[in-house]
């Protein structure tokens, strides 16, 4: 059960927010942030009201089918009411309660995704490319914008490292359950026995911080600058104009060098360096949160073997959720991605309903 004074409270928020803004009096630097909120509340307070209502509606109802004195059609019709109010009001409580749960405030962001190909040499970097492909399909169906930070390519079409920044809406909540181990199950084209192999990539995907979200002070930072390679050892240029930024009190280490320009790089690696002090001080607090909760979904945890992509059944399983889905192909195309997401998001938030209650 929600206590009533915490749905009233909802209630009476939404009124005064709507009251707030229509008055055209609202300072402009809150009119946004106030906004905001409203429109948050907006997209659940139909089923607050109705929550808020449900006890005098099914005393009413409840009145009709106990009266002897009520015709046998409006007692069965009134009945056939009770049920579907009952039915309705549990979808209600349980998303209302979703609703009072604590919000990440990553969800909304962009995301940082890095891929590197793990254990399994040529393989994995086939892998890694085969999954940074994938995440581009899924970002073209949605209309994401995926723009390249840097890239660092092996042989045959293989990535050994990838990192980019995906745009759009609610990007991070939608990506975050990816971070983790990638394991594929497959005859590479090199195998003449037909004997399948295993190999591995990783990826992480981090929430995009803001300057705003991460102060980083000059102090904190050594940057190190030095001539961007290429492949085998070739140069790509004759300026130093690769950045390698240290952060000091956490120990993270960025090295950039895409670009040619020595400033571009630098603001390259400062948005990486910026998302993974963001993300290590998020992990922080949420292992804080949950040292009592053995069974976490999209911990981030890079040793955590989360997916089997197995060619040879043409299947991918999630393993945190045991979930299988026998259309590898389609999923590699980011045909049925949303399906795993759902069921990923689905259980998480089964775990954190159980946890509030």
């Amino acid at each position: 059960m929600i206590p009533k004074n915490k749905v009233s409270d909802l209630i009476s928020k939404h009124s005064s927010l709507e009251k707030e803004l229509s008055s055209g009096e609202i300072d402009k630097k809150k009119f946004a942030e106030k906004s905001k909120d409203y429109s948050d509340l907006n997209e659940i307070i139909k089923e607050i009201k109705q929550y808020y209502n449900f006890d005098k509606e099914k005393k009413d109802l409840e009145k009709i089918v106990s009266d002897t004195n009520s015709e046998k059609e409006i007692k069965e019709l009134a009945s056939k009411e009770l049920e579907a109010l009952i039915k309705n009001n549990e979808k209600n409580e349980k998303k209302i309660k979703l609703f009072l749960l604590p919000k990440d405030d990553a969800d909304k962001k962009n995301a940082i995704i890095e891929i590197r190909a793990g254990t399994g040499g040529l393989e994995a970097s086939l892998f890694a490319s085969d999954l940074f492909k994938m995440y581009e399909k899924v970002s073209h169906k949605k209309k994401w914008t995926l723009e390249l930070i840097s890239i660092s390519k092996s042989e045959a079409g293989g990535l050994k490292e990838v990192i980019a920044v995906i745009k759009g809406k609610n990007i991070y909540s939608t990506l975050k359950y990816e971070s983790g181990v990638h394991r594929v199950q497959r005859v590479p084209d090199t195998e003449t026995q037909g004997r399948v192999h295993t190999s591995a990539a990783t990826v992480a995907v981090l929430p995009e911080a803001e300057e705003v979200d991460v102060k980083i002070e000059e102090k904190d930072l050594r940057i190190d600058v030095f001539r961007s390679s290429g492949p085998g050892g070739q140069s790509v240029n004759t300026t130093d104009s690769a950045v390698r930024i240290t952060h000091i009190p956490s120990g993270i280490v960025v090295s950039q060098q895409d670009e040619k320009s020595q400033i571009r790089n630098k603001e390259k690696g400062l948005k990486i360096l910026r998302s993974r002090i963001y993300e290590l001080e998020r992990q922080k607090i949420e292992n804080e949160r949950s040292k009592d909760r053995k069974n976490k979904i999209g911990t981030g945890d890079r040793s955590e073997r989360i997916r089997t992509y197995n060619f040879p059944q043409g299947r991918v399983t999630d393993h945190r959720i045991n979930l299988t889905l026998h259309k590898l192909d389609e999923f590699l195309e980011g045909e049925i991605f949303d399906d795993m997401v759902e069921s990923l998001n689905l259980q998480a938030q089964e775990e954190k309903l159980s946890s509030l209650n």
